[in-house]
């Protein structure tokens, strides 16, 4: 399984040539650390995806001598290894160019990319393909956009959860968001795994 995950990195290797062009594109427009993280983290499971939909690796990937649920697995496995190196990667940029960052952002912008990843990585499993890859990109930008907003809305008009939400000490806060955005991610890969096993290629 730990050579599927080196598989993605050796079939992008082109595109992890602009990675930090990228990423440094996102720092000098001064966008939120938040959104820069998870953007970085968003870059290459996103972009192993495109390349699968393409050239419909799936077929060889089932010739291998793997099991689905392992190629799954990798899958799933591999979008938290990049994430980790990607948002070591971000960091050391934005250190070296003297842009301040907290653990705060790093939490979010991992958090809000394994909940992305929960609810699209399905979807690759579930659609034809073709421009499954460009609807998750369009979708992506404009919950970026309309996200923020949509939150702040919410937080005002359900006040009693947003209160009860700002009773909670920062601990219980900080690990119950943690629990449950791996359970959404551990919920998301189950349902990957039981398309995948009963998917015709």
């Amino acid at each position: 399984m730990f050579h599927l995950i080196k598989r993605d990195l050796i079939l992008q290797k082109k595109q992890l040539l602009i990675f930090l062009p990228f990423i440094l594109l996102f720092i000098i427009m001064d966008a939120h650390p938040v959104l820069t993280f998870l953007v970085a983290s968003f870059f290459i499971p996103f972009n192993t995806y495109a390349y699968d939909e393409k050239a419909e690796t799936n077929i060889l990937l089932n010739s291998l001598p793997y099991t689905r649920r392992e190629i799954i697995a990798s899958r799933y496995l591999g979008a938290v290894v990049y994430m980790i190196i990607s948002v070591g990667l971000t960091s050391a940029v934005l250190l070296s160019l003297g842009k301040l960052f907290t653990m705060m952002d790093i939490a979010l912008g991992s958090g809000l990319f394994l909940l992305f990843s929960a609810f699209t990585f399905p979807l690759f499993y579930i659609l034809k393909p073709g421009y499954i890859t460009t609807a998750v990109i369009v979708v992506f930008i404009i919950l970026s956009g309309i996200g923020p907003p949509i939150v702040a809305l919410l937080a005002e008009h359900f006040s009693v959860i947003t209160d009860f939400v700002m009773n909670l000490s920062i601990p219980i806060l900080y690990t119950g968001s943690a629990v449950l955005i791996m359970l959404i991610y551990l919920m998301s890969w189950g349902l990957s795994t039981v398309i995948y096993q009963r998917k015709v290629f």
